[in-house]
């Protein structure tokens, strides 16, 4: 059976989501290819498996008459949705959502998506977010919808053992926009900084997909906080080695940061736990597959900079809590979110839909 798995551009949690799942089904006997509209940074992340960069109309229709796919899974683009079935594709055409964004963006979209989801989708995917599954259930319920965790390659990815570093760290994983609520991090640095003066902040991010309109405000943030000298940013790291980067911020006595407004599954959260390093995040909804407050993580709420700063200094201070926190969240991702879980809910969805 062949599987072409599209989206956008090869970056961030897509990118790597397709990457682990293509290889999982693969080594189940399938066979998967990967289709993006444009390149992108993440792209040297993939090994291996076919992959497909057109946005061109014709190509991408020899594209599937020669390849002949049993299942297309569209991620987020209503236009190839509707493209792929006027071409004459025949199989079954699924189309995912992985997130959305803010909700006034996500209902926003959802608008725009209603028809040529009606008409054109076999099926829906996406990941086990309240939000989603409240959403699309109102909104589809005569359309066949498949609802399950995304997957971790938990048998390669993971903590790297590292000299500690002399100072703690807080990292961030993230593009500069609105949704991933970049300034919050910066503020709770800031705050931070007063009582740890040695605290080094780490951003990891894709510079090639950073909102335009808010890159001057995030460098006139940098000066106006006086975190220049403290900030280290980071522009797409080969997947592969963020194993590393954020098994040395745990073990540096720091944690991961998420301050995002809404996420459909996220990616950093999970990878960050497996690799042993303890995570604060606000409640995006997506982190509530990951996280129980003070059993695998930590929350404070969104805009409370206040709460976060306190959060922050028990969860690197307690070394009891923080141990308990880490072991707890690395037994979780490991139990809960593997590709051979990932692989029986795949399998049992392609039998569904090609019945």
């Amino acid at each position: 059976m062949k599987i072409l798995f599209t989206f956008f551009n090869p970056s961030g949690g897509m990118e790597t989501l397709n990457r682990i799942r293509s290889k999982a089904l693969m080594a189940r006997g399938y066979e998967c290819h990967l289709l993006y509209a444009v390149d992108g940074e993440g792209r040297k992340n993939i090994k291996g498996i076919k992959t497909f960069v057109t946005n061109d109309n014709e190509q991408i229709k020899r594209i599937i008459e020669s390849e002949n796919y049993d299942i297309i899974v569209v991620c987020t683009d209503i236009h190839l949705l509707q493209k792929i079935k006027e071409m004459g594709f025949r199989g079954k055409a699924v189309f995912e959502i992985q997130g959305l964004g803010t909700t006034d963006t996500a209902l926003e979209l959802l608008e725009v998506f209603d028809s040529g989801i009606r008409e054109y989708a076999d099926a829906l995917l996406y990941p086990r977010t309240s939000h989603l599954k409240q959403w699309f259930e109102q909104i589809f319920p005569a359309i066949p919808q498949f609802c399950f965790d995304d997957p971790l390659d938990t048998e390669h990815f993971g903590y790297v053992s590292y000299p500690p570093k002399s100072y703690p760290i807080i990292g961030w994983i993230g593009r500069i926009e609105q949704n991933k609520n970049w300034s919050e991090y910066l503020r709770i640095g800031f705050e931070l900084r007063k009582q740890i003066p040695d605290l080094y902040l780490w951003m990891f991010d894709d510079d090639t997909l950073s909102d335009p309109s808010q890159k001057d405000y995030f460098e006139f943030s940098v000066r106006t906080l006086n975190l220049s000298e403290r900030l280290i940013r980071y522009s797409n790291i080969p997947h592969e080695q963020m194993a590393d980067y954020l098994s040395i911020i745990g073990d540096s006595g720091g944690f991961l940061c998420s301050t995002s407004i809404k996420e459909g599954f996220g990616y950093a959260v999970a990878e960050a736990m497996l690799c042993r390093c303890p995570v604060l995040s606000t409640d995006s909804d997506g982190v509530k597959r990951f996280i129980t407050h003070n059993v695998t993580g930590k929350y404070y709420n969104l805009g409370d900079i206040k709460q976060a700063v306190g959060e922050s200094l028990t969860l690197m201070r307690n070394r009891g809590l923080r141990n308990q926190i880490i072991s707890a969240a690395e037994h979780h991702i490991k139990s809960e979110f593997s590709t051979s879980i990932y692989c029986n809910q795949f399998e049992s969805m392609v039998f569904k839909i090609m019945r």
